[in-house]
């Protein structure tokens, strides 16, 4: 059997600095518990693969940074005003698309100006 060589453009040295504030250990010992939690029927597949995945967002402090309006953020976004309003005063939370996508507006404000101006393009 022939061993397995790595290969990579980075130095060892700049490989460790990217790893050097990851805690290997607690990654492993939460998937464990996480594991052991769906075993139990005390998880759900779903939450654990999601917990991860899905930026967290707090769409009123998003939407009032952007200087918007309920309506012209729900606009933006695709979703009825109270969609956004259900969303804000905790009612309901948004599908993960819709945080990945105001995730991504918070990241970029002027996708903002994109969005509006597609749907404005696309619109009947």
């Amino acid at each position: 059997m022939s061993d397995h060589v790595f290969r990579s453009e980075y130095s060892m040295e700049e490989i460790e600095n990217n790893f050097k504030d990851v805690d290997f250990f607690s990654g492993i010992k939460e998937g464990l518990e996480e594991a052991l939690a769906y075993e139990k029927g005390k998880a759900s597949l779903e939450t654990i693969a999601r917990k991860k995945s899905l930026p967290d967002v707090n769409v009123k402090a998003e939407r009032e940074s952007l200087g918007m309006t309920q309506k012209a953020f729900a606009n933006v976004l695709g979703v009825s005003k109270r969609t956004v309003e259900a969303w804000e005063t905790g009612r309901n939370t948004p599908s993960p698309t819709a945080k990945n996508l105001i995730y991504l507006i918070s990241q970029k404000p002027d996708l903002v100006l994109m969005l509006q101006e597609a749907r404005c393009e696309y619109s009947p």
